[in-house]
């Protein structure tokens, strides 16, 4: 047997799993349902050790080994002999929201569970094993152990603020349908002192080890199953004169319909779309971590293929091979299907931002566009006018190559449109200061306003062929418009308006730009090519040579390796299960029938051609019926009562972690990249704002990173960085108009996430020292005179003369003044502690008698000269150590 023992993270809770190795194909788990403590686990471990050994008290051949220590389990899976388990083996901290740390995998081990003397072999074993561990589950796979990440963040804090009596009902109700009499002993006693603790089913679009835990739901304990995602997640400081706010991007990608670029196009039988990405920024203030004290901002947007039937053939060894549509879809069947999924989780307005071609020489993308714009205008005829999907068609690529538009300032204009559309989540009321200083944009915006703050409705929706490279800059461009929001929702800036160039744009252009190779290295075999740089027409000229090497990689990559990272995808999600009698994965001729269910049964209800939606889902419009308290909702909810000092929720234990050794230069917020310490100047005397515009050569990074400096010696500390870094040089606009991107970086160059320590000689000192001496016009903005003017002169000698005969005025009235000569004088009290309540005298507080002693007692202890102690201290100490360790 193997026995996997489970703890909580202070090691205080243990869960014990037994796993039978006896049976070849099978799985068979028993979960102990009984919750132990240190001790009770050490000495069960202890009998099963003494009872597993040859010999009774021989110590040499112990009967317990230890196999493996790991951090979680992905899952059970089985090709065609017995079951595998595949553990999570390192992890490294990449967020933090709200307390909840966010994990990304690192390493994994696969350990085949049946015992050797009942294996039955088959030839074919290895080469499925070899298949599956090509998805290197060490690239861009996140988890958290107390974070739902499958959902965002709107919907986890919507589900936290559920009415009272509805969790009382809920809990009742799950106690009565499934009664554990170890979970729940105890909180009879407790009194009033019970809190409600919500766990909800994750989004299974977005969860990836779905298939993975499939044999195991339904017969372990919930805190077992530790659900993945896969895409992106980056975390950056924005420090707003020493305040900590944290600026969180993750993206997730859609499990359904998965693939590589020219492999997976278009949308399958069911609506979901190829290289689909939810992308989520959250802001929060960082000095307060709780989600019902804190302030914490969310918005959502999302990327995928066009919806329809649509392929391209790679067979022709062409760099873009042509556009096929596959199938007449006259009634727009898998279009309905699509945004009948958006409804539901998003709800209204679906806006549809479409970057691809519209005039071109010979037709290619226009196909699409053609397509997409009927599909939509058949959809909307049923649609009630106010929830209409909302269709913006805009060719960037002709806007690229015409030199009297700027683009960015184009896609500024549809940013704010489809962001005072939206709204974007907030959870907190509109800040006082938004009242004082009224803003025209802000009375304009849409989405849903409650009393505990802002909800989004609706989402933007951004397409172009690949969802690469334009699609990533759009994003960008609608995500610093919402940013901008955002910020002026917590009451930080004064206007809901960013500039280019400020250390607060620099830092989420970085965490962007990383977004987005990571997001193509997975779907297009390569990082990105068109930067926000290269629309901005700020990229310096080497970046064309690294274009066409970006092109050819990617190319290379389409060409020759898409097929096998897709088998591997394939046989990972569960789409392609191994079985006797049937062929091999190898020997599939196309995948089609796999991701498209209606090819292998018919339906056996039909959608309307003109009711397209989920009947529940149009009457809560604009608000997303997945976030609208009902029973079918309810139903994806687990509640339990808690304790409210129990460490699974002490949120306090979870983030400082007071029972580990930790070291301070190694703790996650320090080594995160800050606006502060990377994007700000290192000159004296500079505005620490990062909201004023600088000037390109003033960043710390491009004074570090520039040619000159290369030959330094350059230390990177490594970060939060999940992506390869971008190019140090950016980009100048590719010859090429297809999307394609880059692998490599320049040897040498700063990396984009990196903390850069420069070591440099004695040499140099002196050219840092004679930069830190500057004029006063530099460091204060004015020019000090060597003589004030007369006038000034005689104002500052009133006001010395003012303060003076005050002075004498207070000591003079305390002395000659009695009190009959103030009766018609305002008698005014002092406002402060203080006897006297001027700017020359003070008296210090009285301190009482114990308050000095325990100060004094504190230096003895500094000392060395300890007090002796009391019966209340034995006490105390008594019952901490029951509490810790009984």
């Amino acid at each position: 047997r193997y026995f996997l023992v489970g703890s909580n993270p202070a090691e205080t809770k243990y869960r014990v799993l037994k796993i039978d190795r006896t049976e070849p194909k099978d799985l068979v788990i028993i979960d102990d349902k009984h919750v132990y403590t240190q001790q009770e686990v050490r000495e069960l471990l202890g009998r099963l050790d003494l009872g597993n050994r040859t010999k009774i008290g021989q110590k040499g051949s112990s009967g317990l080994s230890r196999a493996v220590s790991a951090f979680g389990i992905v899952g059970f899976v089985r090709f065609l002999e017995g079951y595998y388990i595949v553990l999570i083996t390192k992890r490294r901290k990449m967020a933090d929201i709200g307390g909840h740390a966010i994990y990304k995998i690192e390493d994994t081990n696969m350990i085949y569970i049946p015992n050797d003397s009942v294996r039955v072999t088959h030839p074919d074993e290895a080469r499925y094993l070899r298949i599956f561990q090509n998805v290197d589950l060490s690239s861009n796979f996140y988890f958290s152990y107390s974070y739902d990440l499958s959902h965002s963040l709107q919907y986890n804090l919507t589900v936290l603020r559920m009415p009272l009596e509805i969790l009382k009902a809920e809990t009742t109700q799950t106690r009565q349908e499934s009664f554990d009499i170890f979970e729940d002993e105890g909180l009879s006693t407790q009194g009033g002192s019970g809190v409600f603790g919500i766990c909800s089913k994750p989004y299974e679009k977005y969860v990836w080890n779905g298939k993975l835990l499939e044999a195991v739901r339904n017969t372990v304990h919930r805190d077992w199953l530790l659900y993945i995602i896969h895409g992106f997640c980056g975390q950056s400081k924005l420090l707003i004169y020493g305040r900590p706010i944290y600026v969180t991007l993750i993206a997730r990608r859609s499990s359904k319909f998965a693939g590589t670029r020219f492999l997976k196009r278009g949308a399958n039988s069911e609506g979901d779309v190829a290289n689909e990405v939810e992308t989520e920024q959250i802001l929060y203030d960082a000095s307060v971590m709780s989600f019902s004290a804190g302030s914490y901002s969310s918005y959502v947007q999302v990327r995928g293929s066009v919806p329809l039937y649509w392929s391209q053939d790679i067979s022709t060894m062409m760099p873009k091979p042509p556009i096929t549509l596959d199938q007449a879809d006259p009634y727009a069947h898998v279009a309905a299907l699509h945004f009948d999924q958006m409804l539901q989780r998003f709800g209204s307005p679906i806006i549809i931002l479409n970057l691809v071609k519209e005039r071109e020489k010979r037709k290619h993308e226009r196909i699409l566009s053609e397509e997409l714009v009927s599909a939509v205008t058949y959809l909307n005829q049923f649609l009630p006018p106010e929830h209409a999907i909302i269709y913006i068609p805009w060719d960037m690529a002709k806007y690229t190559k015409s030199k009297l538009c700027n683009v960015l300032d184009r896609l500024n204009v549809i940013a704010e449109s489809v962001v005072k559309k939206t709204g974007f989540f907030v959870n907190r009321p509109d800040s006082y200061c938004s009242i004082l200083r009224p803003d025209e944009k802000w009375n304009e915006l849409g989405g849903y306003v409650v009393s505990t703050g802002r909800l989004q409705t609706g989402v933007l929706r951004t397409n172009c062929v690949d969802c690469l490279d334009r699609t990533n800059t759009a994003q960008f461009m609608v995500g610093k418009c919402a940013l901008a929001y955002q910020l002026y929702s917590l009451g930080l800036i004064d206007k809901p308006n960013l500039q280019f160039d400020t250390d607060a744009v620099r830092l989420f252009e970085e965490l962007y730009e990383d977004h987005g190779d990571t997001l193509s290295l997975q779907y297009g075999g390569s990082q990105l090519v068109h930067r926000v740089k290269t629309y901005r027409k700020i990229a310096p000229w080497t970046q064309h040579s690294k274009d066409i090497m970006q092109t050819l990689s990617r190319y290379y990559s389409n060409a020759f390796s898409d097929a096998d990272r897709q088998d591997s995808i394939n046989l990972f999600l569960g789409v392609f299960k191994p079985s006797e009698g049937k062929p091999h994965l190898w020997e599939l001729p196309t995948d089609f029938y796999l991701h498209h269910k209606n090819t292998l049964s018919l339906s056996q209800t039909r959608q309307s051609y003109t009711y397209w939606w989920t009947t529940s889902v149009l009457k809560h419009l604009p608000l997303p019926f997945d976030e609208v308290t009902c029973a079918e909702n309810r139903c994806k909810l687990t509640v339990k009562k808690f304790h409210k000092y129990e460490e699974e929720i002490d949120i306090h234990n979870e983030f400082f972690r007071p029972y580990e050794l930790s070291s301070f230069d190694e703790t996650f917020c320090l080594a995160m990249t800050n606006s502060t310490r990377d994007f700000m100047p290192k000159n004296v005397g500079i505005d620490p704002s990062p909201f004023t515009v600088r000037k390109p050569d003033e960043t710390g990074k491009s004074v570090l990173g520039n040619k000159n400096n290369r030959e330094e010696t350059v230390l990177q500390r490594k970060t939060a960085a999940s992506a390869p870094p971008p190019p140090s040089e950016e980009a100048v606009s590719s010859s090429s108009e297809d999307d394609s991107g880059t692998d490599k970086e320049d040897e040498g160059a700063v990396s984009q996430r990196s903390t850069p320590v420069k070591v440099t000689d004695t040499g140099d000192n002196t050219k840092i020292t004679e930069n830190v001496v500057q004029s006063t016009k530099d460091v204060y903005g004015v020019n000090l005179s060597d003589v004030p003017s007369e006038d000034d002169l005689a104002i500052y000698a009133r006001f010395v003369q003012l303060g003076q005969s005050q002075h004498k005025q207070d000591k003079g009235s305390q002395q000659f003044c009695s009190k009959h000569q103030l009766d018609r004088v305002i008698n005014l009290i002092p406002i402060s502690s203080f006897s006297q309540d001027n700017i020359y005298e003070v008296q210090p507080p009285r301190a009482d008698r114990k308050s000095i002693e325990i100060f004094h007692a504190h230096i003895q202890a500094g000392r060395g000269n300890m007090q002796p102690l009391g019966k209340d201290d034995f006490l105390m100490y008594r019952e901490y150590i029951r509490n810790r360790y009984l």
